[in-house]
């Protein structure tokens, strides 16, 4: 199928060819019929994506100074790498989609197929919503119309917030499509209605659809207009709709409103607030966000949990019938805000408009239903003379996932130490093609169901979400693949059993697997050079593992349990394995301490001590905490024994204290092994040679990471 990327480092807009996205528990899978370029929102990310390096740092300041925090953690050259990888990932267009259901997920209530429904789909021949961000449209709302109902909930959602009653007085600044929309909203709440502009055909749109008009292009004074529409009492409030980095629009809404009126952002502009301009009339300032309660909420947008009506009777999705109930009552119609239509073949036109001077307002995009494959969910890459190996021995490498971590150091490892890549699975098809195109995959898909069956590829690489590793790992051995998962391995006791049955039925059926989980620090270099030293020392050792971990919202799905199992188990698990490798001596024994419950820790398991007691004798404490700054090191490891100690900072620096043969071992940038890892898994593959990291060891680590995460601590 085709959809619309923009390359937020070239500015590039590309029609391109993606596998048809798989359709997940809660989500609707839509054959799209029109879409609606926002000719603000897509306008800034073409505008963004065409500057250059140095106005991209301007116009994001609080980005720079991530990227000088990381800088001073891991150094220029990563930092640099991670930026450039984040430039390069495609970024999917558009979020007003008008189309026809074709399948439905599990768990998906009050739709059909066949139903004709508006989302926030983005600009692609079929996509994938969830429910909640899906509305059914009534007939007598064609498509013209509903195309802009998520453009209409925006707007809605403004006029909400402002809380206009009949008769009462509003001023929309920018006439733009949100702006032209929300004074048809207030106008059907019995408002009288004042528009302003720049742009005298906006203007004269909003005349049209029945406000009074201030062109400022033509020397018109908003304020004068304002006081003499309200006759000189001042507005009730004002929606700016606006996009501009000028301070002015709110500091005019400010004088255009009566005593305790009302403002509210629905666009963009500059908050350089004076405080005299609100103090003396005692107004009040809210900032509207998107489509309305629910927006930005995974547990309402991705995991389909309502608000009850009862105590939020407008959530984005009833937002999104609102605007329909309107369009199919006559109040608000959107059809001649529409000034350009452009089949899907040839989009990057539109956005050509979109970048030049032309005059443009709503650009409609249209898809022609009879040409869609729609259940097209492999796309080939490379040209068909690309032969991949033969021999059994040869690593043939399809990959399941292709997010950040994937992309930036995974794929391109894999790469660069010549394994044949085969496919690449993504559930929704735009990674997947963007990194198979970059890297010479042979084929992209949305469905791991050939990847399993293809006899060419003998290797899998499973980079997903935390909770289908387990199950991914279990029929890729099943399917006689040699497995490398990122960690970890598995979420529970039960999935690690499963594993270990797949694994042995995959021994029993005469080809061992290579199965490897991507503890990559063991194999650091100078992890290497610790080790070495170690193994010279004839007793127990003392292990200080510190990690500046980072907070991450508690919404991420890394913090969901189901998801992501945690941080202990998602991320944590590294450390347990790593003094696991160093001590060379199984665990027996483990204590768990988390920071306090008090109301103002929102989560306690990524703020952790937990200390390891080895069979030798050996002691290992871990300090996670995401309570720390991110000027200071991520990752610090401190050995105490024989009278010396040995200190690694964030994988850079090594030093030695009283180690009559060793000093220091400094690297030039960040090396946490990634590299070596992955080269050790693949010449094991090639040579037959044991597994890089003992199969017992890596169950061991599982199952201990699994033991400490359940500690209340």
């Amino acid at each position: 199928m085709k959809q619309i990327l923009q390359n937020l480092k070239s500015g590039q807009t590309n029609l391109a060819d993606i596998p048809c996205p798989k359709v997940g528990r809660g989500e609707l899978l839509i054959q799209s019929r029109a879409s609606l370029i926002s000719a603000g929102t897509e306008r800034m990310l073409l505008k963004f994506g065409r500057a250059g390096m140095l106005d991209k740092a301007r116009q994001q300041p609080e980005k720079v100074k991530q990227v000088l925090d990381k800088v001073r953690t891991d150094g220029l050259l990563p930092t640099l790498d991670a930026v450039r990888s984040k430039l390069d990932q495609p970024l999917p267009l558009g979020y007003c989609n008008v189309g026809v259901v074709i399948e439905i997920g599990s768990d998906v209530t009050g739709f059909e197929v066949g139903d004709r429904v508006a989302s926030n789909g983005a600009h692609a021949e079929v996509v994938v919503v969830p429910q909640n961000l899906c509305a059914i449209i009534p007939d007598e709302v064609d498509d013209n119309n509903a195309v802009f109902t998520v453009i209409g909930a925006i707007g809605l959602q403004g006029v909400r917030l402002a809380k206009p009653t009949l008769g009462e007085v509003f001023v929309v600044i920018g006439l733009g499509l949100i702006g032209l929309v929300t004074v048809q909203l207030l106008r059907a709440q019995g408002c009288r209605v004042l528009g302003v502009d720049t742009d005298s055909s906006k203007v004269e749109l909003a005349r049209l659809l029945g406000a009074e008009t201030a062109d400022v292009s033509k020397g018109g004074d908003p304020l004068a207009i304002a006081t003499a529409f309200s006759r000189g009492r001042g507005v009730d409030g004002v929606l700016i709709t606006a996009s501009t980095k000028s301070n002015q629009p709110v500091a005019q809404a400010a004088a255009m409103c009566r005593k305790r009126g009302r403002i509210v952002l629905v666009g963009v502009t500059g908050l350089a607030l004076d405080r005299n301009d609100f103090f003396k009339k005692e107004l009040s300032f809210q900032v509207s966000c998107s489509y309305g309660p629910g927006r930005y909420d995974p547990a309402y947008e991705q995991e389909g949990h309502d608000y009850p009506i009862g105590y939020v009777r407008w959530t984005e999705q009833r937002n999104f019938e609102a605007v329909l109930d309107m369009m199919a009552s006559g109040a608000v119609d959107c059809r001649k805000l529409l000034s350009h239509r452009y089949p899907i073949s040839k989009a990057t036109s539109a956005y050509d408009l979109l970048a030049s001077d032309e005059r443009y307002l709503g650009i409609l995009l249209e898809y022609d239903s009879e040409n869609i494959s729609l259940r097209e969910s492999q796309v080939e890459i490379t040209a068909p003379e690309k032969s991949l190996s033969t021999s059994d021995m040869d690593p043939v490498v399809s990959f399941i996932g292709a997010g950040n971590y994937a992309g930036r150091v995974l794929i391109p490892i894999f790469k660069k130490l010549g394994a044949d890549l085969d496919s690449i699975v993504t559930s929704g098809g735009v990674s997947g093609a963007h990194y198979g195109k970059k890297y010479g995959f042979n084929s992209t898909a949305t469905n791991t169901t050939r990847l399993f069956k293809d006899a060419c590829c003998n290797v899998v690489v499973i980079a997903t979400r935390h909770n289908t590793h387990a199950s991914y790992v279990c029929e890729a051995l099943r399917a006689g693949k040699h497995v490398f998962v990122e960690k970890p391995l598995a979420l529970t006791h039960q999935e690690i059993d499963a594993i270990e049955l797949a694994y042995q039925e995959s021994r029993d059926n005469g080809t061992p697997p290579q199965l490897m989980v991507g503890f990559n620090r063991r194999f650091a270099p100078q992890v290497v050079k610790i080790k070495h030293l170690l193994d010279a020392v004839r007793e127990p050792k003392s292990f200080i593992m510190t990690v500046n971990a980072g907070a991450i919202p508690a919404e991420s799905w890394v913090q969901d349990i189901k998801a992501g199992g945690g941080r202990i188990i998602g991320e944590a698990c590294h450390f347990v394995d790593l003094l696991r490798f160093l001590a060379n001596s199984p665990v027996v024994n483990f204590q768990v301490n988390k920071i306090g419950a008090v109301p103002s820790i929102e989560i306690r398991d990524d703020k952790v001590s937990f200390t390891l007691s080895f069979e030798d004798g050996s002691l290992g404490t871990v300090h996670y905490f995401a309570n720390g700054d991110k000027s200071f090191p991520k990752e610090r490891l401190e050995i105490f024994c024989a009278g010396g100690v040995l200190q690694l900072d964030n994988f850079r620096r090594l030093r030695g204290y009283g180690w009559p043969s060793f000093n220091k071992m400094n690297l030039w940038r960040q090396d946490k092994g990634q590299s070596a890892c992955i080269g050790a898994f693949l010449r094991a593959i090639s040579t037959r040679e044991p597994a890089p990291i003992p199969y017992a060891e890596l169950v061991e680590v599982s199952r201990l990471s699994i033991d400490i995460a359940a500690t209340p601590g």
